[in-house]
């Protein structure tokens, strides 16, 4: 394990000193180069600039403005004392019943009031990453697997396996087609899966995608629901993104679906949280959402290794109560996060740089397949530890996320102000400039050379005072 001498090893666990936590991926890599020379317009000009973090700074004047407003949500203040004895003492691992409804209640509110959510099957986690291994724990045992489409989050193979000896085996997806998710490509690795004697119990998708910004469609989640039905495996729907969506088309929840078509229930689940959608990680409010009774009771027994404070669950169920406050925050966010989207993306384009077509998340799926001297992962890094160590960005290079072909990186655009924002975009004209100027000079250098050997190689060159023949017409005149 990194940093870990073979004595500690010997004192400690197997999973304690194994590398399951996957500390030593690219991605959390480009997080450690970061924190050792983090950017600064002032103290660091010249440090690293963080694009590798999936946060939501943007809204935050919004929150700022309510909580200033409502004093009384928090019962560190004056105004919200009185609630502090009933907040401070044991509560019912179930949850405050204000925060489940409170929750449920926001969750049907992002999807559009299209679905109702049920408050008795919410059940509490610390963040998204508590929720992916609890689910986990309840649904499959050591050595059983999970399918996950690729591209995906490098973070879910430390969630789902690290301590629940889980696998992860990736449903391959190319961007010939936008890397969507078909019937085929889940068949075949399903049926890999088969032949390698794995026992197969779910599939796991990200709608909105980490790392794509994309939404499924209607006819992709019908033939997903329709793939877990007639396998009879679960279906984990990761859906922490639902409310970053800011174009169209428009989120489809896998709630929605089951509503439209024949499925055992039973096989559904979603995890939720408000670390994307609020821009509130540091909360670690994370929700799974389960349609089956057995995995609510279990579940709600698990999370009594994770739960999540009540001051916390006071102060969000007081927040997301309040109607005007969330049309308003849902609305805003939208618009802000539109507005640095075009902002970044016209600024990549510019820049000659082109990423896939997307409308949620917070973040760029960046092509930069251009750049490679090959398309090989070897490649992808070198180009990535370029980009980390000399242009000073942290960006996250797609194999990382388990992409199956070399040039694609992750950009977060929402973690920084707008002044820092053109920094990055300066920083990667002038790579990209310098980049392709080098790469001309070379082909023009590699030009030079080829025509040069041309003109010794070829009988055609030669000299006229040469004794050779230079053409059949020489020798039939001889």
């Amino acid at each position: 394990m990194y940093g870990m001498s073979n004595q500690q090893q010997i004192l400690l666990s197997k999973i304690a000193t194994n590398n399951g936590h996957g500390e030593n991926s690219p991605y959390f890599d480009g997080w450690k180069a970061y924190d050792s020379d983090p950017y600064h317009h002032i103290e660091n000009p010249n440090g690293v600039i963080q694009m590798g973090l999936a946060e939501n700074q943007l809204s935050f004047d919004i929150v700022e403005e309510w909580l200033l407003k409502n004093p009384k949500a928090s019962i560190c203040t004056m105004e919200g004392m009185s609630e502090f004895r009933d907040k401070a003492i044991y509560q019912d691992y179930h949850g405050l019943t204000q925060f489940r409804n409170a929750v449920a209640k926001f969750m049907g509110k992002v999807r559009g009031d299209r679905v109702v959510f049920d408050p008795n099957r919410i059940v509490m986690s610390g963040g998204a990453t508590g929720a992916h291994e609890l689910v986990t724990f309840c649904l499959a045992d050591p050595g059983d697997a999970f399918l996950v489409p690729t591209p995906y989050y490098p973070g879910f193979d430390r969630d789902l396996t690290w301590r629940t000896g889980v696998k992860l085996l990736p449903v391959i997806c190319e961007s010939s087609n936008d890397f969507k998710i078909t019937r085929k490509a889940l068949e075949a690795a399903y049926e890999k899966a088969q032949e390698e004697k794995t026992r197969v119990k779910g599939l796991l998708i990200t709608n909105p995608s980490n790392p794509l910004g994309t939404v499924l469609d209607l006819e992709t989640l019908k033939s997903i629901v329709t793939f877990v039905s007639e396998k009879n495996i679960h279906l984990i729907s990761d859906e922490i993104y639902s409310g970053t969506v800011f174009g169209s088309p428009g989120f489809i929840s896998v709630s929605e679906i089951i509503e439209e078509m024949e499925c055992n229930r039973d096989l559904i689940h979603i995890v939720y949280s408000l670390s994307k959608d609020m821009g509130f990680p540091g909360f670690r409010v994370g929700i799974v959402y389960s349609y089956n009774d057995d995995v609510v009771n279990v579940g709600r027994k698990m999370s009594s290794f994770g739960l999540v404070s009540t001051q916390t669950q006071h102060l969000i169920a007081s927040m997301l109560s309040d109607d005007e406050f969330i049309e308003n925050f849902i609305s805003k966010n939208s618009e802000k996060l539109s507005k640095r989207y075009e902002d970044f993306s016209s600024g990549l384009y510019e820049a000659g740089i082109r990423c896939l077509k997307s409308n949620a998340g917070l973040f760029f799926w960046m092509d930069l397949r251009r750049l490679l001297k090959e398309p090989t992962p070897a490649a992808e890094m070198a180009l990535w530890q370029l980009i980390i160590h000399k242009v000073k960005l942290n960006v996250s290079p797609g194999l990382s996320f388990h992409c199956s072909e070399p040039g694609w990186f992750r950009v977060c655009f929402a973690n920084m102000d707008d002044e820092t924002m053109e920094v990055a975009l300066e920083r990667i004209r002038s790579f990209v400039k310098k980049d392709l100027s080098a790469k001309r000079q070379r082909w023009q250098d590699n030009l030079k050379v080829r025509l040069s050997f041309r003109r010794l190689d070829d009988p055609h060159m030669m000299s006229p005072h040469s004794p050779i023949p230079q053409s059949p017409l020489v020798r039939a005149r001889t």
